[in-house]
């Protein structure tokens, strides 16, 4: 009898192809599919949908109904788990506090965490697979030494997503499948159009899924708004009567400083901008001017050239140790504090509250506190964490 599998379908070419190339192997494969948003809400006055669908999102209904039909292509048993409120408490409520606190989070690290590789896994033991598998570019190899599972980047470095991954534990990477991450992304394009998959011309998903307008700004306000129309004692719905999570006056306009206290204008609310960011900060000195500190305490957004966004180190919080069981003393580690940034050669040290200090051999600009910072061992993923603080 062979290995029942779960593959977690998005409804994209990725996912689909491992299902493709699983159930090509001879794997008895079931496609779920998660229902994480609803793209139909309408909060807005003038009844405009407050989030529409379009294209670059990925989890939309359409999304499912493309891995309804690859289901259906493949002769695979498929079911649809609607994980909605999950989403929102634990994912979409903690995006929006983070960003009212002046950070910058990456919700799809908690949404892989704890949707893709917590609840479905869970719901996977329910119909009695064995594992799930996910169409992430990443390997997983089990090091016989150390009795443990370690995460490594996929062979394609340009598609690797072993950034967002670094949250796993080693009890859902031991039941864990990434189908493609020994191949290139041309070759899995060239695989869903072998197989015929009738998705295989479907564009990449990009971009946040529950804010397809990419105007992080606005869906925070957005959503502030639902909140607070659905609250006990207001005159909306009491659908939602879980607390505010703006209390204190946050999300309302500050001023934007220089270095020196000087204002320079007015922001409509902190949570419009990130550490690095260049445009939209309405303000015009005669040089180039970048946010260097949201503080929301005192609710300024502080800027300055680009020289002052180099930090010599961070604080990570909240370490979840990958391939080593614990960082005992000094290691040298790649550091990576953005998906896309190229990993600098760095020093970890474990601080006595259980957080690590990292200080970078250069200067790494834009070290932004919510983000995620991830440790490597050229391809072999130590460990990661969030950062606190740039130092």
């Amino acid at each position: 009898m062979s290995e029942k599998i779960v593959i977690a379908m998005s409804g994209g070419v990725d996912s689909s192809t491992a299902a493709a190339l699983l159930k090509d192997q001879g794997r008895d494969v079931v496609g779920l599919s998660m229902q994480l948003w609803d793209y139909t809400r309408r909060e807005t006055s003038d009844d405009e949908a407050w989030e529409r669908k379009n294209s670059g999102t990925c989890c939309s209904l359409d999304d499912i109904h493309d891995a309804r039909r690859v289901a259906r292509f493949l002769d695979i048993p498929f079911y649809v788990v609607n994980f909605e409120r999950a989403f929102e408490q634990e994912v979409v409520r903690p995006f929006v506090e983070s960003y009212l606190s002046g950070e910058t989070p990456i919700p799809c690290t908690r949404c892989n965490t704890l949707m893709k590789f917590d609840r479905l896994l869970a719901r996977a033991t329910q119909i009695g697979a064995d594992r799930i598998a996910t169409g992430h570019y990443a390997r997983i190899r089990h090091n016989p030494r150390t009795g443990r599972h370690e995460l490594l980047r996929a062979v394609d470095r340009s598609k690797d997503q072993s950034f967002f991954l670094f949250d796993l534990t080693q009890a859902q990477l031991s039941r864990m499948l990434f189908p493609l991450g020994e191949f290139t992304k041309a070759e899995v394009r060239g695989m869903a159009e072998g197989y015929r998959l009738p998705i295989a011309d479907k564009p990449e998903s990009q971009e946040i899924c529950f804010i397809p307008t990419k105007d992080t700004g606005r869906f925070v306000e957005r959503y502030l708004e639902k909140t607070q129309a659905s609250a006990p004692g207001s005159n909306g719905s009491t659908r939602d009567s879980r607390p505010d999570p703006a209390p204190s006056g946050r999300g309302a306009p500050g001023p934007i400083l220089n270095r020196q206290g000087e204002v320079l204008g007015e922001h409509p609310g902190i949570h419009h901008f990130t550490i690095g960011q260049r445009k939209g900060l309405g303000v015009a000195t005669g040089e180039r001017l970048y946010v260097i500190e949201t503080d929301p305490h005192r609710n300024r957004v502080v800027v300055g050239p680009d020289r002052d966004l180099l930090r010599s180190g961070l604080v990570a919080s909240r370490v979840n140790w990958v391939s080593i069981e614990a960082c005992t003393r000094p290691l040298r580690v790649q550091a990576q504090i953005r998906s896309r940034h190229q990993a600098a050669e760095a020093t970890l040290s474990a601080r006595e509250d259980g957080s690590v200090e990292v200080r970078f051999d250069e200067p790494q600009r834009a070290v932004t506190p919510g983000h995620a910072v991830v440790f490597y061992r050229d391809e072999l993923v130590v460990g990661g964490g969030w950062i606190q603080e740039g130092l």
